[in-house]
């Protein structure tokens, strides 16, 4: 049952100077985690963050396009990555490019991703589908086939941060603590979608009664209690915490719970890849227009997926946070 959070400790929003494109989160404490899906989301524990401002949408196209045109930056996905790097890497393989979804059109084992993932190589976030696609009409999309490195070069650009999984988790619940979803405990209540996930079997039946078969465009669905849109489904988004498979257990005391935790070392995240390279993994949160009940019920506030920070696919993006600015 959804309950309401604990009392906000930070400073009344009232008293900040408001930035364009970003909603201010009162700190306060919560339940992090669940014990009823996946392992890595468990265990429950108490944790307490700080107020801090969140953006109110994933950074679209439009955004990054942005970023890029004053930067000069360029994509992982758009260099060729380096040999040494990759040591069982086949040579024509060492090419610029990123994962892309790919269905197939009839039933297929779910535990095989390469029968619905393709490497393409020229896939980047201007060509989100491959070599002859473009953002033209998606400007207001979530940018995909971004790195973590990306993210984090689009957030000191923009004089931002990205959020640690804490703070995203309790800005996702939107002021319901312990709720199954960002908006209560209904998947889609009295029929509603609330957000962009998969309707079908994955990965061959997309029904898409929720009007999108890839990504949709920002506010295409309703905001959380804290107004914040696409904080589920849509794309997965980065944060700055290391992953570990499962959550530290729950303070032992009210005095001794965490505050502003921070995840895991990186150190501790490795996972060896099938290209013979050991790559450190950061958490990613929010589910994304592929997670289907048949799949992937990562489309709650409490699941977390590890995502290599070499990594950018068609369906992962993020958004930028600002810690305690206060008003003049």
């Amino acid at each position: 049952m959804a309950v309401a959070l604990d009392s906000p400790t930070a400073e009344d929003p009232r008293s900040k100077t408001p930035i364009p494109g970003m909603i201010w989160i009162p700190g306060g404490a919560f339940c992090m985690g669940s014990e009823q899906h996946y392992p890595e989301e468990a265990p429950i524990h108490r944790v307490a963050v700080d107020g801090f401002w969140i953006d109110r949408t994933p950074v679209t196209n439009r955004q990054f396009r942005a970023f890029v045109r004053a930067t000069g930056h360029v994509t992982l996905a758009e260099r060729n990555p380096d040999p040494k790097d990759y040591p069982f890497a086949l040579p024509h393989m060492l090419k610029a490019g990123s994962l892309v979804f790919s269905p197939p059109d009839h039933p297929v084992p779910l535990n095989d991703f390469s029968r619905w993932w393709i490497f393409k190589f020229g896939a980047n976030w201007r060509s989100p589908y491959g070599p002859g696609s473009s953002i033209k009409g998606l400007e207001d999309h979530p940018v995909v086939h971004v790195a973590c490195l990306d993210a984090e070069a689009y957030a000191r650009w923009a004089n931002k941060d990205l959020p640690t999984e804490a703070e995203w988790e309790y800005a996702a619940r939107g002021g319901l603590d312990q709720a199954e979803f960002a908006w209560g405990d209904e998947l889609t209540p009295d029929g509603r979608h609330m957000a962009n996930t998969w309707q079908g079997q994955f990965p061959w039946q997309n029904l898409a009664q929720d009007g999108f078969e890839r990504t949709s465009p920002v506010m295409s669905f309703p905001a959380n209690g804290y107004g914040l849109y696409d904080m589920i489904g849509n794309v997965w988004e980065w944060t700055s915490d290391w992953y570990m498979p499962k959550h530290p257990v729950d303070a032992a005391k009210a005095c001794c719970i965490p505050q502003n935790p921070r995840g895991g070392r990186e150190e501790q995240s490795f996972d060896a890849n099938q290209l013979g390279a050991k790559i450190p993994r950061r958490v990613l949160k929010g589910g994304s227009h592929l997670c289907a009940p048949n799949y992937c019920r990562r489309y709650r506030p409490a699941a977390r997926h590890p995502q290599p920070v070499d990594t950018s696919m068609s369906h992962v993006g993020f958004r930028c946070i600002i810690r305690k600015r206060s008003s003049p």
